[in-house]
C-alpha cells in the first residue's frame, strides 16, 4: 500500500490547479506556474481545495505510479505557494562565486572562470563574507529543475575527503579521511 499517494494534498489559497482529460496538469500560484504530464492511468479528483489521487488496481507497476504522481502534483504545489531553495558553499582557498544577471562566474582553482548560465526560472544570488566560504542560494518553484541545476554546479568541484575543498551544500556533513600519517603508526 503506497502510504505517500494515499495522502490528499490541500491547495492553499491564491494556488489554482487544473487537471486536462488527459492527465496533463498546470498549477498556478504567486510563486510562477508550472505544467506536467502525468500518467494517464491515475484518476485525479479535486473537491472542497483537497486534491486526491486514485490508481485504477492493486498492480505494482500501478502502486509505484500513486505515490509518484501525488508526489509530483504536491511539489508543484508547494513550489508555486513558498518555493525552493538551494544553498551551497564555496569551500577552498581561492574560490569564488558572483551572480551577474542569469550568469553564475565562478573561480574553482582552474586556470579559468567557469560561467554558468542559469535556465529561466531560476533566480540567484551570491554572498561572501570576511573570514567565511563564498555562498550561492539558488531559488525556483521547480524542484527538479533547481536540483539538477544545483548538482551541475556542485559537479564542476565536488568537496574531496582530506581537506573537505569543493562545493558543498549547506549544512551537508562530509566523510573525512585522515590521510597517510594516520595510517603508519
Amino acid at each position: 500500500m503506497s502510504r505517500i499517494g494515499l495522502a490528499p494534498i490541500k491547495i492553499p489559497a491564491g494556488v489554482t490547479v487544473d487537471i486536462a482529460a488527459n492527465n496533463h496538469a498546470t498549477v498556478k500560484g504567486p510563486k510562477g506556474e508550472i505544467s506536467q504530464q502525468l500518467h494517464p492511468e491515475m484518476k485525479i479528483s479535486i473537491e472542497d481545495g483537497v486534491l486526491t489521487v486514485e490508481r485504477p488496481t492493486e498492480q505494482k507497476r500501478h502502486k509505484a505510479l500513486h505515490g509518484l504522481t501525488r508526489a509530483l502534483i504536491s511539489n508543484m504545489v508547494v513550489g508555486v505557494a513558498e518555493g525552493f531553495k538551494t544553498q551551497q558553499e564555496f569551500v577552498g582557498v581561492g574560490y569564488k562565486v558572483a551572480v551577474n544577471g542569469t550568469n553564475v562566474e565562478m573561480a574553482l582553482g582552474y586556470s579559468h572562470d567557469i560561467i554558468l548560465k542559469l535556465p529561466e526560472g531560476i533566480k540567484a544570488t551570491a554572498v561572501t563574507e570576511k573570514g567565511k566560504a563564498p555562498l550561492l542560494t539558488m531559488e525556483s518553484c521547480d524542484k527538479q529543475l533547481l536540483g539538477q541545476v544545483a548538482a551541475k554546479v556542485r559537479s564542476l568541484r565536488k568537496p574531496e575527503p582530506y581537506k573537505g575543498k569543493g562545493i558543498k551544500f549547506l549544512g551537508e556533513e562530509l566523510r573525512r579521511k585522515a590521510g597517510k600519517s594516520a595510517s603508519k603508526k
